[in-house]
Protein backbone atom coordinates (compact mmCIF):
# COMPACT_ATOMS: atom_id res chain seq x y z
CA UNK A 1 0.00 0.00 0.00
CA UNK A 2 1.42 3.41 -0.81
CA UNK A 3 1.52 5.95 1.65
CA UNK A 4 1.93 9.16 0.56
CA UNK A 5 2.54 12.80 2.10
CA UNK A 6 -0.90 14.13 1.91
CA UNK A 7 -3.68 12.16 1.20
CA UNK A 8 -5.18 13.26 -1.71
CA UNK A 9 -3.69 12.07 -4.63
CA UNK A 10 -3.52 9.63 -7.85
CA UNK A 11 -2.22 7.07 -9.07
CA UNK A 12 -1.90 7.91 -12.95
CA UNK A 13 0.51 5.15 -13.61
CA UNK A 14 0.06 2.63 -16.41
CA UNK A 15 2.32 0.10 -17.51
CA UNK A 16 4.54 2.08 -19.62
CA UNK A 17 5.28 4.46 -16.70
CA UNK A 18 4.39 5.98 -13.51
CA UNK A 19 2.88 9.65 -12.89
CA UNK A 20 1.38 11.01 -9.60
CA UNK A 21 -0.99 13.61 -9.08
CA UNK A 22 -0.72 15.27 -5.56
CA UNK A 23 -3.72 17.68 -4.65
CA UNK A 24 -4.17 20.35 -1.93
CA UNK A 25 -5.86 19.91 0.71
CA UNK A 26 -7.88 23.05 0.67
CA UNK A 27 -9.02 23.75 -2.93
CA UNK A 28 -8.24 20.86 -4.19
CA UNK A 29 -5.94 21.73 -6.97
CA UNK A 30 -3.32 19.26 -7.76
CA UNK A 31 0.69 18.88 -9.12
CA UNK A 32 1.64 16.14 -11.33
CA UNK A 33 4.67 14.40 -11.23
CA UNK A 34 7.24 13.95 -13.68
CA UNK A 35 6.49 10.94 -16.19
CA UNK A 36 9.19 7.68 -15.63
CA UNK A 37 9.25 5.64 -17.89
CA UNK A 38 9.40 1.83 -16.87
CA UNK A 39 12.25 -0.31 -17.46
CA UNK A 40 10.47 -3.37 -17.49
CA UNK A 41 7.99 -2.33 -19.95
CA UNK A 42 11.13 -1.35 -22.50
CA UNK A 43 12.57 -4.63 -22.13
CA UNK A 44 9.20 -6.01 -22.79
CA UNK A 45 8.15 -3.81 -25.91
CA UNK A 46 12.22 -4.87 -27.02
CA UNK A 47 11.40 -8.52 -27.04
CA UNK A 48 7.97 -8.52 -28.56
CA UNK A 49 9.16 -5.71 -31.37
CA UNK A 50 12.30 -8.30 -31.93
CA UNK A 51 9.58 -11.39 -31.74
CA UNK A 52 7.50 -9.16 -34.34
CA UNK A 53 10.68 -8.11 -36.66
CA UNK A 54 11.78 -11.88 -36.54
CA UNK A 55 7.98 -13.26 -37.69
CA UNK A 56 7.82 -10.35 -40.30
CA UNK A 57 11.34 -11.74 -41.99
CA UNK A 58 9.80 -15.23 -41.85
CA UNK A 59 6.55 -14.31 -43.62
CA UNK A 60 8.67 -12.30 -46.44
CA UNK A 61 11.09 -15.50 -46.60
CA UNK A 62 7.95 -17.28 -47.45
CA UNK A 63 6.48 -15.09 -50.21
CA UNK A 64 3.91 -13.62 -47.10
CA UNK A 65 4.33 -9.78 -46.32
CA UNK A 66 0.60 -9.55 -45.57
CA UNK A 67 2.04 -10.37 -41.74
CA UNK A 68 3.70 -7.19 -41.37
CA UNK A 69 0.30 -5.18 -40.31
CA UNK A 70 -0.25 -7.77 -37.78
CA UNK A 71 2.69 -7.33 -36.38
CA UNK A 72 2.55 -3.88 -36.22
CA UNK A 73 -1.13 -4.25 -34.62
CA UNK A 74 0.79 -6.21 -32.24
CA UNK A 75 3.18 -3.33 -31.35
CA UNK A 76 0.43 -1.02 -30.93
CA UNK A 77 -1.42 -3.07 -28.70
CA UNK A 78 1.45 -3.51 -26.45
CA UNK A 79 0.40 0.29 -25.21
CA UNK A 80 -3.18 0.25 -24.51
CA UNK A 81 -2.55 -3.02 -21.88
CA UNK A 82 -2.68 -1.73 -18.70
CA UNK A 83 -1.23 -2.74 -15.21
CA UNK A 84 -3.23 -5.84 -14.32
CA UNK A 85 -1.08 -8.70 -13.64
CA UNK A 86 2.12 -6.77 -13.16
CA UNK A 87 5.59 -8.47 -12.53
CA UNK A 88 7.36 -8.06 -8.88
CA UNK A 89 10.05 -6.02 -10.93
CA UNK A 90 6.96 -3.79 -12.35
CA UNK A 91 6.06 -2.97 -8.47
CA UNK A 92 9.38 -2.11 -7.21
CA UNK A 93 10.00 0.45 -10.17
CA UNK A 94 6.22 1.34 -9.23
CA UNK A 95 7.26 1.87 -5.72
CA UNK A 96 10.56 3.78 -6.15
CA UNK A 97 8.87 6.31 -8.45
CA UNK A 98 5.82 6.67 -6.21
CA UNK A 99 9.36 7.94 -3.35
CA UNK A 100 10.31 10.10 -5.99
CA UNK A 101 7.49 11.67 -7.09
CA UNK A 102 6.11 12.71 -3.35
CA UNK A 103 10.29 14.00 -3.29
CA UNK A 104 9.55 16.67 -6.06
CA UNK A 105 5.92 17.21 -5.34
CA UNK A 106 7.02 18.17 -1.47
CA UNK A 107 8.45 21.39 -3.20
CA UNK A 108 4.86 22.92 -4.07
CA UNK A 109 3.18 22.12 -0.74
CA UNK A 110 3.16 22.80 3.25
CA UNK A 111 2.16 21.00 5.43
CA UNK A 112 -0.26 23.84 8.10
CA UNK A 113 0.38 23.16 12.02
CA UNK A 114 -3.26 24.27 12.73
CA UNK A 115 -4.74 22.15 11.20
CA UNK A 116 -2.14 19.03 9.72
CA UNK A 117 -3.48 19.88 6.41
CA UNK A 118 -1.18 19.98 3.18
CA UNK A 119 -1.93 22.85 0.97
CA UNK A 120 -0.73 24.80 -1.90
CA UNK A 121 1.31 28.05 -2.24
CA UNK A 122 -1.87 29.87 -3.01
CA UNK A 123 -3.32 28.34 0.18
CA UNK A 124 -0.95 29.33 2.47
CA UNK A 125 -0.36 32.27 4.36
CA UNK A 126 3.41 32.81 4.21
CA UNK A 127 3.19 36.00 6.92
CA UNK A 128 1.73 33.69 9.30
CA UNK A 129 3.19 30.75 8.77
CA UNK A 130 -0.13 28.64 8.65
CA UNK A 131 -2.80 27.83 5.89
CA UNK A 132 -5.63 30.48 4.54
CA UNK A 133 -7.86 28.35 6.49
CA UNK A 134 -6.19 29.13 9.66
CA UNK A 135 -5.38 32.13 8.60
CA UNK A 136 -6.81 34.11 5.98
CA UNK A 137 -4.67 37.10 4.34
CA UNK A 138 -5.80 40.35 5.67
CA UNK A 139 -6.92 41.96 2.10
CA UNK A 140 -8.61 39.04 1.35
CA UNK A 141 -10.38 38.63 4.62
CA UNK A 142 -10.92 42.24 4.51
CA UNK A 143 -12.02 42.71 0.87
CA UNK A 144 -14.78 39.20 1.53
CA UNK A 145 -15.84 41.24 4.70
CA UNK A 146 -16.95 44.73 2.98
CA UNK A 147 -18.27 42.81 -0.03
CA UNK A 148 -20.67 40.52 2.89
CA UNK A 149 -21.22 43.97 4.54
CA UNK A 150 -22.45 45.74 0.74
CA UNK A 151 -24.57 42.83 0.32
CA UNK A 152 -26.61 42.92 3.97
CA UNK A 153 -26.94 46.91 3.31
CA UNK A 154 -28.31 46.28 -0.50
CA UNK A 155 -31.01 43.58 1.29
CA UNK A 156 -31.97 45.83 3.81
CA UNK A 157 -32.39 48.71 1.57
CA UNK A 158 -34.52 46.26 -0.74
CA UNK A 159 -36.37 44.84 2.28
CA UNK A 160 -38.36 48.60 3.15
CA UNK A 161 -38.14 50.05 -0.19
CA UNK A 162 -41.34 50.74 -2.31
CA UNK A 163 -41.35 49.68 -5.54
CA UNK A 164 -45.02 49.44 -6.05
CA UNK A 165 -47.93 51.51 -5.05
CA UNK A 166 -50.96 50.68 -7.06
CA UNK A 167 -53.90 49.41 -5.70
CA UNK A 168 -54.52 45.85 -4.32
CA UNK A 169 -57.76 44.37 -5.98
CA UNK A 170 -58.80 41.15 -7.79
CA UNK A 171 -58.39 41.11 -11.47
CA UNK A 172 -60.08 38.62 -14.08
CA UNK A 173 -57.41 37.43 -15.95
CA UNK A 174 -58.84 34.72 -18.37
CA UNK A 175 -61.92 36.04 -20.43
CA UNK A 176 -65.10 33.72 -19.49
CA UNK A 177 -66.23 34.23 -23.13
CA UNK A 178 -63.34 33.17 -24.77
CA UNK A 179 -60.97 31.92 -22.17
CA UNK A 180 -58.06 33.26 -23.78
CA UNK A 181 -55.92 36.26 -21.53
CA UNK A 182 -57.95 38.96 -21.50
CA UNK A 183 -55.50 41.78 -20.51
CA UNK A 184 -56.06 44.55 -17.84
CA UNK A 185 -58.73 46.59 -19.35
CA UNK A 186 -62.45 46.58 -19.01
CA UNK A 187 -62.80 44.57 -21.97
CA UNK A 188 -61.04 41.70 -23.48
CA UNK A 189 -58.40 41.85 -25.28
CA UNK A 190 -59.36 39.15 -28.25
CA UNK A 191 -63.08 39.21 -28.15
CA UNK A 192 -64.38 42.52 -26.51
CA UNK A 193 -66.33 41.02 -23.57
CA UNK A 194 -66.96 42.89 -20.73
CA UNK A 195 -64.51 41.79 -17.94
CA UNK A 196 -65.66 44.30 -15.41
CA UNK A 197 -66.53 42.40 -12.14
CA UNK A 198 -69.97 42.06 -10.75
CA UNK A 199 -71.06 43.75 -7.22
CA UNK A 200 -73.01 40.89 -4.79
CA UNK A 201 -76.28 42.70 -4.60
CA UNK A 202 -76.39 41.08 -0.67
CA UNK A 203 -72.83 42.26 0.33
CA UNK A 204 -70.95 44.05 -2.36
CA UNK A 205 -68.30 42.08 -2.74
CA UNK A 206 -66.53 41.98 -5.91
CA UNK A 207 -66.84 38.51 -8.24
CA UNK A 208 -65.53 37.55 -11.49
CA UNK A 209 -68.27 37.48 -14.39
CA UNK A 210 -67.75 33.51 -14.73
CA UNK A 211 -68.71 32.44 -10.83
CA UNK A 212 -72.47 31.55 -10.17
CA UNK A 213 -71.66 32.20 -6.43
CA UNK A 214 -70.31 34.99 -4.60
CA UNK A 215 -67.02 35.01 -2.90
CA UNK A 216 -67.98 36.57 0.13
CA UNK A 217 -71.64 35.81 1.01
CA UNK A 218 -72.22 32.71 -1.11
CA UNK A 219 -75.12 34.08 -2.79
CA UNK A 220 -76.71 32.45 -6.15
CA UNK A 221 -75.64 35.52 -8.17
CA UNK A 222 -77.13 33.25 -11.15
CA UNK A 223 -80.73 33.18 -9.75
CA UNK A 224 -80.48 36.62 -7.29
CA UNK A 225 -82.88 39.48 -8.00
CA UNK A 226 -81.44 41.95 -9.80
CA UNK A 227 -80.36 44.83 -7.18
CA UNK A 228 -82.41 47.91 -6.31
CA UNK A 229 -82.51 50.72 -8.27
CA UNK A 230 -80.65 53.90 -7.36
CA UNK A 231 -82.49 56.21 -5.16
CA UNK A 232 -83.66 59.51 -6.90
CA UNK A 233 -81.19 62.21 -6.68
CA UNK A 234 -83.80 65.14 -6.24
CA UNK A 235 -82.70 66.79 -9.37
CA UNK A 236 -85.40 68.62 -11.44
CA UNK A 237 -85.75 67.56 -14.72
CA UNK A 238 -87.61 70.67 -15.77
CA UNK A 239 -85.70 73.55 -14.41
CA UNK A 240 -82.86 71.70 -13.08
CA UNK A 241 -82.96 72.75 -9.67
CA UNK A 242 -81.06 70.69 -6.85
CA UNK A 243 -83.77 69.65 -4.77
CA UNK A 244 -83.34 67.21 -1.74
CA UNK A 245 -83.21 62.74 -2.44
CA UNK A 246 -86.88 62.40 -2.08
CA UNK A 247 -88.75 65.21 -2.67
CA UNK A 248 -92.13 65.10 -4.72
CA UNK A 249 -92.28 68.36 -6.16
CA UNK A 250 -89.62 70.90 -7.11
CA UNK A 251 -88.78 73.58 -4.67
CA UNK A 252 -87.60 75.55 -8.20
CA UNK A 253 -90.59 75.54 -10.46
CA UNK A 254 -92.95 73.51 -8.46
CA UNK A 255 -93.11 70.49 -11.04
CA UNK A 256 -92.88 66.96 -10.36
CA UNK A 257 -89.68 65.65 -9.35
Amino acid sequence: MLQAFTKNYNDNSTEAGFQFTFNCDACGDGYKSSFIESETFKKKKASKLFGGLARIGGSLVGGRTATAANAASDTTSIYSERFEGMTPEWHKEHENAFVKAQNESKKHFHKCPGDNNYVCDQCWNEDAGLCTGCAPRQEVYVAKAAAGAMKRNIDEKAATAVVWDGKIESKTTICPQCGKQAGTGKFCNNCGANMEQASCPKCGAKNSPNVRFCNNCGLDLKAAPPAPPAPPSGKCSACGFQNDPGTKFCGGCGGRV
